[in-house]
């Protein structure tokens, strides 16, 4: 869609699933299955949704998706299903090259973020899957990727980020900026301590990719927090922050993982937030 001077679309590297209750936390499974109803090993559908934003001069991709990296038994622990198209597949729809890419910017470093970063060449070698990039993300997170704690050890894979680093195209970020004008990272921590959302602002409109701050529309209430997130307190307190001014600016909101609604205005009906969706 048309976003001020830039074209945006959200492309779907397809869908996986995560337990119920970890994806909400402390709050009861009879309150989350109304809207997101698990299957019998209690796991709910996600979605895999990246962003791409394409400038007069870039085409730059928001997180990878979880790509093809990994084997059988990995897929069938997430479910993972891209029967209905991957990141790369859906990108040529629109008629883009992973060549085309200019810019890749990463919220943070878990698998299902950044798995698309690489792919297998002809020999099984992983190589940078977008080779005329430039991949971006924060310092603090690629070292905590590096050592992380025992609970957080299986989200990092770091053959997510080796072929990048070696072939020269990584660059580290250090706190909130503009990657380019109009495009902004803002560091939130929450989930991770150094996890960024994205916003982008032109022609007077601003939309924001939320990732995993609030990660489907399912988690706009501020006591539903992931039991994955490292710092759950920062997540409640940034989550009302943004959406705050996010229904103040009537921002268009961006959801990660949200398999069926997402992207929409917040809204308020009856006192309770709601999201009135819109295709991008």
């Amino acid at each position: 869609m048309k976003f001020g001077e830039f074209d945006i679309f959200l492309i779907s590297d397809g869908l996986f699933k995560l337990d119920g209750g970890a994806m909400f936390g402390v709050v009861p499974k009879v309150l989350w299955e109304r809207t997101d109803p698990a299957n019998e090993m209690n796991r709910i559908l996600m979605g895999l949704n990246c962003l791409l934003i394409k400038s007069e001069q870039d085409l730059i991709l928001v997180d990878t998706g979880v790509g093809k990296a990994y084997d059988e038994k990995f897929s069938t622990m997430f479910e993972i299903d891209q029967s209905g198209g991957d990141l790369l597949s859906n990108l040529a729809e629109l008629g883009y090259q992973p060549e085309d890419v200019t810019k890749v910017l990463l919220t943070h470093l878990h698998f299902d973020h950044c798995g698309g970063n690489c792919t297998q060449d002809g020999s099984g070698q992983l190589r940078s899957t977008f080779p005329n990039a430039t991949y971006y993300f924060q310092r603090g997170e690629f070292d905590y990727a590096g050592q992380p704690d025992p609970r957080s050890r299986g989200s990092y894979l770091s053959k997510n980020w080796e072929a990048v680093q070696a072939a020269g195209q990584l660059q580290l970020l250090e706190g909130d900026g503009e990657l380019i004008p109009g495009v902004e990272f803002q560091i939130t921590g929450g989930h991770t301590q150094y996890h960024q959302i994205v916003k982008i602002t032109s022609g007077g409109k601003t939309a924001c990719f939320l990732a995993d701050l609030v990660p489907t529309s399912s988690h706009l209430k501020t006591v539903y927090v992931m039991g994955y997130d490292l710092f759950p307190q920062t997540t409640m307190e940034q989550k009302e922050r943004v959406l705050k001014q996010a229904m103040a600016e009537n921002w268009l909101l961006l959801f990660e993982h949200a398999p069926h609604v997402k992207a929409g205005y917040l809204r308020k009906t009856d006192g309770k937030l709601k999201i009135e969706k819109i295709e991008v």
